[in-house]
C-alpha cells in the first residue's frame, strides 16, 4: 500500500498536480500539512526532483518544525536538503550570504520589538517629536506598514507629500530610523523581507541563482502573506512557475499586521492557468461545530465558496450562556471545567481552552480559576526571551558579536552597575551621532569627550571587558562564552541584590539560557554566535506556549489559530467586544468581515464541545458598558444549540440588546446571581418624560418594543448626539428594529430604533 493511498480524493489531486501554479484552498482541519509533506515526498519519490530544488515556507517556527519532522519521517535520507523554514528565517539565511551587496556587514543584528522601541525613542528625542502627540508605537506601526508595501523612506515621503504635518513627521522618523539601523549594522523583522526583495530586484545574478535552486516553491498559510511576501514568492518562482500555495481565505485574520487577503482571493487573476482544489473534509471537529462555523462565515461576501463536512458524526450540540457580568461569566467557566473533569475521569484540564478577543478579558478569568483551584496557563504572557535577565545576556552576546549595535551596548553599559548614568550615556550617544561613528567607537574614543569627566575610566573598563570577551569567543564554545560573561560580570550576585525574591527564579532562567545555547551547539552542524542570535531573534510568541500539561489554556482568538482542543469556550460574544467597536465603526466593511473570520477560526478550534458566552454588562476602562449580543451568535441556527439559544426572547430581551449603548443614566450592579433579573439604577430621577416608560420596563427586565420607524435605507436622519447621517439599513429584531446609520462626522453606528430617537430630515 502506497503512502498516497491514505489521502482522500482532493488531497490526492493536490499532491499529484506538481507542475505550474496550484492553489489549494484548505479549510480548517482539512489536513493541509499532510498534503504539503506528502507533496514533497511525491516530488522526490515519483518525480525525481532533487531535495535541494524544493522550498517550503510557513509562518511560525513551530509549524516549520512540525513540517520538517513529518518530511524527515516520510522521506528519510535526503530530506535534510529540502529548504523548510519561515519567511523570516529564509530571508535571514539569504541575507547572511549576500547582505554586503546592500551595504551591511554579514554580522548584522536582528532587532526585536523592544530594540525598535528603544531606537525610536532616541530618534524622536533627536528630531524633537512630541511623543505625547505622536507616539513611538504609532510611528513604528506606520513604518512597518510601509515596509510591508516595500516603501522606502524616500517613497514614503513622496507618497505622504502634502497629506498632513503628522505624516511628514513620520517620514522624518522613518528616514532617521533607517539611517540609525544601518549605522548599528542592524535590521528589523520587516527589513528581512524588504531587503531580500530589494536584493533580488537589484542583483540579477543572485535572483538567477535562487530561481535555479528553488524549482518547486510551496507556501503554507498563504492567506496571511503581505505584499512584500507576495513579491518575494513571485520572484523566487518566476522562472519555473511551479508555485503551490496552500491557505484558507476564511482564516485570514492578520490584516492588522499587514496581511493582504487579496493575495489568495486574486491568485487566479495573477495566475490564470492555476489548478485549484478545495479541501473541505474536516478531520478535527464534529458536524454540529462545523455547521455553526459554516453558518457564520457564509455571511462574508469576499470569500472563496466552500463548506466543511466531516465523517466524525453529528456530535454534541453547542452550549450558550448569557450572564449579568464578566465576573459571573468567568466563575461559570471555571466551575464548569472543574465539574466536567471531576465527572469524567478520561478528561484532563489540558483538554480545555478558553478563548477571548482581547488580553484584558483574561483578568477576570484568571481570578476565577485561582479561586476554583483550576490549573491554567495564559498564552501570550512574558516570553522567555523577553525576561529582563535573558535580554541582558543576549545584549552581552550581541555586543561581543556586533560592536555596531548601539541598543545592545547601551543596555549593558551599566549592567551590572558600574556607576555609569544616563547623562554619560547620552553624551556618548550625542558624540557618536555628531561624528557619524558607532556608539562603541565613541566609547573607545571617550578620552576625547571632555564632559565625561570621571566617567572616562569606567567606560574604558567596560570597553576592555568587551574586547577581552571577543578574544575569549574566538577560542571557546558559545556555552563557555556565556558562562564566562556571567562570571566576569558577577551577574548572579547582581540578580540577588536587585531582585526582591532573591533572584533565584531569574538565575534559573539564565541557567536555562545556558542549556539553550548548549542544545544549539549540539544540534547545529556549524554553530556560530551570529547563528544563535539569529535563531533567538526569530522565535515568535506563538511558538512559546509554555508547559501546557494538564492545564487549561487561556488565550486570545488570534493566538489559538492552528491549535485544536476537545473542549472550547469562546467568551465575550458581544457587539463592541467581538466584533470590536473599531470594526463596527469602521467605514470599511473588510473590518467586520475579518472579525467574522476570527469567529470562524475560534469555532473551528473545538473538536467535540463548544460553549459560547456573553454578558449583559461588562466593566471596561473603569466604566460599566452594555453591549448587544454579538451578531455572530445570532448567525448560528437555533437548532445547533442545546437548551437556550441566542434568539430566545427572554434572553435576547436583556440589557444591552435593545437600547443604545451609551445612554448615561442606566447602571446595573455587579451580581453573583447568574440569572437574576436586572434593575435600573440611576444617579437621579429623570426629568425626561420619554425615558419613564423605558425605566418602568427595565424594572421588569424587558425593554419597550418599538413601532416600525418612519424612515428606511437611503433616508437622511438626525441624532441628538451624532448629528446628521444616512440610513444604511433597517432590520426587524425580536423586540425592536436594528438601524445602521452612516453619520457624517462619526462614521457608522448600529442602534435600536426605540432608543435612538432618530428624526427623519
Amino acid at each position: 500500500m502506497s503512502i498516497y493511498d491514505t489521502l482522500n480524493k482532493e488531497q490526492g489531486e493536490a499532491v499529484r498536480h506538481t507542475e505550474g501554479p496550484v492553489l489549494i484552498l484548505a479549510g480548517a482541519g482539512s489536513g493541509k500539512t499532510r498534503v504539503i509533506t506528502h507533496r514533497v515526498a511525491y516530488l522526490l519519490d515519483e518525480c525525481g526532483v532533487n531535495p535541494w530544488n524544493i522550498l517550503a515556507i510557513t509562518f511560525t517556527n513551530k509549524a516549520a518544525g512540525e513540517m520538517r519532522e513529518r518530511v524527515d519521517k516520510l522521506i528519510g535520507f535526503g530530506a535534510e536538503s529540502v529548504w523548510i523554514s519561515t519567511f523570516h528565517s529564509m530571508c535571514a539565511r539569504i541575507l547572511r550570504r549576500h547582505i554586503e551587496l546592500m551595504g551591511y556587514e554579514h554580522s548584522f543584528t536582528i532587532y526585536d520589538t523592544d530594540d525598535q522601541k528603544t531606537l525610536m525613542k532616541d530618534v524622536c528625542k533627536y528630531l524633537k517629536i512630541d511623543t505625547k502627540d505622536l507616539r513611538e508605537r504609532e510611528i513604528l506601526s506606520a513604518i512597518s506598514s510601509a515596509k510591508n508595501e516595500l516603501m522606502t523612506p524616500l517613497r514614503y515621503r513622496e507618497e505622504m507629500m502634502g497629506v498632513s504635518f503628522r505624516n511628514k513627521r513620520i517620514a522624518d522618523a522613518y528616514e532617521e530610523y533607517q539611517k540609525r539601523l544601518k549605522k548599528n549594522n542592524a535590521v528589523d523583522f520587516d527589513d528581512l523581507l524588504m531587503l531580500t526583495v530589494q536584493l533580488l530586484h537589484s542583483h540579477d545574478e543572485v535572483l538567477a541563482s535562487y530561481q535555479n535552486r528553488f524549482r518547486y516553491v510551496m507556501v503554507d498559510e498563504y492567506q496571511d502573506t503581505n505584499s512584500a511576501q507576495f513579491e518575494l514568492v513571485r520572484l523566487l518562482s518566476g522562472k519555473y512557475r511551479n508555485l503551490c500555495v496552500v491557505g484558507d481565505d476564511d482564516q485570514s485574520i492578520y490584516g492588522f499586521r499587514g496581511a493582504n487577503i487579496g493575495n489568495i482571493l486574486d491568485f487566479e487573476k495573477v495566475y490564470p492557468d492555476a489548478f485549484v482544489v478545495r479541501l473541505e473534509q474536516n478531520y478535527r471537529s464534529t458536524q454540529n461545530v462545523l455547521d455553526a462555523a459554516n453558518a457564520v462565515i457564509r455571511n462574508n461576501t469576499k470569500r472563496k465558496s466552500k463548506s466543511l463536512w466531516t465523517d466524525r458524526g453529528t456530535g454534541a450540540k453547542l452550549h450558550f450562556r448569557q450572564f449579568m457580568t464578566a465576573r459571573d461569566e468567568a466563575a461559570f467557566i471555571a466551575e464548569d471545567i472543574d465539574r466536567k473533569c471531576r465527572q469524567d475521569r478520561h478528561l484532563s484540564y489540558g483538554d480545555f481552552a478558553v478563548l477571548y478577543r482581547t488580553n484584558a478579558q483574561a483578568r477576570a478569568l484568571e481570578e476565577s480559576f485561582v479561586l476554583s483551584a483550576v490549573p491554567y496557563n495564559v498564552v501570550g504572557g512574558t516570553n522567555f526571551y523577553d525576561r529582563r535577565e535573558i535580554r541582558d545576556m543576549i545584549a552581552y552576546l550581541k555586543t561581543v558579536e556586533n560592536g555596531q549595535d548601539e541598543i545592545a551596548c547601551r543596555r549593558i553599559l551599566n549592567v551590572p552597575r558600574r556607576g555609569i548614568g544616563q547623562t554619560t550615556i547620552g553624551r556618548l550617544s550625542d558624540y557618536a551621532v555628531s561624528r557619524e561613528i558607532t556608539f562603541f567607537e565613541a566609547m573607545q574614543r571617550c578620552r576625547e569627550i571632555a564632559s565625561l569627566g570621571r566617567g572616562t575610566a569606567k567606560i574604558e573598563s567596560f570597553v576592555k571587558l568587551i574586547l577581552e570577551l571577543r578574544e575569549f569567543a574566538d577560542e571557546h564554545s558559545l556555552s563557555d562564552l556565556l558562562r564566562h560573561i556571567i562570571e566576569e560580570t558577577e551577574y548572579e550576585a547582581y540578580l540577588r541584590e536587585t531582585d526582591d525574591e532573591g533572584g533565584e527564579d531569574r538565575i534559573s532562567n539564565v541557567d536555562e539560557l545556558i542549556s539553550k545555547v548548549t542544545d544549539y551547539e549540539e544540534t547545529t552542524d556549524e554553530p556560530t554566535l551570529a547563528g544563535f542570535l539569529e535563531e533567538v531573534a526569530l522565535v515568535s510568541d506563538i511558538d512559546e506556549t509554555g508547559d501546557t500539561h494538564n492545564r487549561v489554556l487561556l488565550m486570545t482568538l488570534h493566538s489559538a489559530k492552528g491549535l485544536e482542543f476537545p473542549h472550547v469556550y469562546i467568551t465575550g460574544m458581544e457587539d463592541g467586544i467581538f466584533p470590536s467597536y473599531m470594526a463596527l465603526n469602521s467605514r470599511d466593511e473588510k473590518a467586520e468581515e475579518e472579525e467574522r473570520r476570527l469567529a470562524y477560526v475560534g469555532i473551528t478550534r473545538a473538536m467535540d464541545d463548544l460553549t459560547l458566552t456573553c454578558c449583559r454588562s461588562r466593566m471596561l476602562r473603569g466604566e460599566v458598558q452594555y453591549n448587544p449580543m454579538s451578531r455572530f451568535l445570532t448567525e448560528i441556527p437555533d437548532g445547533l444549540f442545546e437548551g437556550e439559544s441566542p434568539s430566545d426572547p427572554i434572553r435576547s430581551g436583556s440589557f444591552g440588546r435593545d437600547y443604545e449603548m451609551d445612554d448615561p443614566f442606566i447602571r446595573v450592579p455587579e451580581s453573583k446571581a447568574v440569572r437574576q433579573r436586572p434593575k435600573a439604577i440611576y444617579k437621579k430621577p429623570s426629568t425626561d418624560e420619554s425615558k419613564k416608560p423605558f425605566i418602568a420596563n427595565l424594572s421588569k427586565g424587558m425593554p419597550a418594543a418599538s413601532v416600525k420607524p418612519d424612515y428606511q435605507a437611503g433616508d437622511r436622519v438626525f441624532h441628538v448626539k451624532y448629528g446628521e447621517g444616512t440610513v444604511k439599513s433597517v432590520e426587524p429584531g425580536p423586540r425592536d428594529y436594528k438601524v445602521k446609520v452612516e453619520f457624517d462626522d462619526h462614521g457608522q453606528k448600529i442602534m435600536y430604533a426605540a432608543f435612538a430617537k432618530l428624526v427623519k430630515c
